[in-house]
């Protein structure tokens, strides 16, 4: 009984495990008013919500292994408003009301420097950490394109590059930290910028990422090799 009882204040003694916080940036889709200049081949997000529902995707995913997953959900907010005026849908509502469905802390940011101060402070209390990072918008080998041709044809006004990876804090993160990049190309330079920036590895394709599969409830797939 003795041993039985110390064993039990030994337990409350041990302190708690630091809490994990899941991380998703989703940039901002194009303008088709824009994009139907492209043809119908090359023209981006037909679908206004690729990104999203890939963002949600991912929180089925966080929410099968643990329900009580704390997640941070950012969202470049202007492009939502802009495709939303353009198909005459209140876009930036459903993603609110998406969050609140998949019991997400939404961060609406407008810029590269307020996406950045939103993942770092993501961890919330002394010793949280992010568990995962995982971005789904457009990109090239060396930025994610928060915005995309929804202010200027195939132009992106607000991105954040690879050089920018060092405003980031590396101490929010672990060695065990699972961090991807569903955008196109980032595996060819910026993964390898953010593990010696950030100090993890970072899983990106070498060429482009396709969202059809999010139709069918699957994450994005790429059309090349992942590396991180």
């Amino acid at each position: 009984m003795k041993n039985r009882l110390l064993s039990i204040l030994f337990l409350f003694a041990l302190p708690a495990p630091a809490p994990a916080v899941d991380v998703i940036l989703t940039g901002g889709c194009a303008l088709r008013s824009w994009e139907q200049y492209r043809g119908k081949q090359l023209a981006h997000d037909n679908w206004w919500a690729n990104f999203v529902r890939a963002s949600t995707i991912r929180m089925t995913h966080i929410r099968r292994q643990r329900p009580d997953a704390a997640i941070t959900w950012i969202v470049y907010r202007p492009s939502y408003q802009l495709r939303g005026r353009e198909d005459g849908k209140p876009y930036v509502t459903w993603i609110a009301d998406l969050a609140r469905k998949y019991k997400a802390r939404l961060v609406w940011v407008r810029t590269k420097e307020e996406a950045i101060r939103a993942l770092n402070a993501a961890p919330r209390g002394k010793g949280d950490y992010v568990s995962s990072f995982y971005y789904f918008g457009h990109s090239n080998p060396h930025a994610f394109m928060l915005e995309y041709s929804s202010e200027i044809l195939a132009v992106s006004t607000q991105y954040i590059h690879e050089t920018d990876l060092e405003t980031i804090n590396p101490a929010i993160f672990r060695p065990t930290s699972d961090c991807r990049s569903y955008g196109c190309f980032t595996g060819m330079s910026m993964t390898g910028w953010w593990k010696r920036i950030v100090g993890v590895p970072l899983w990106g394709n070498m060429k482009s990422t396709y969202y059809a599969p999010v139709s069918e409830g699957l994450l994005p797939r790429g059309g090349g090799r992942w590396v991180k």
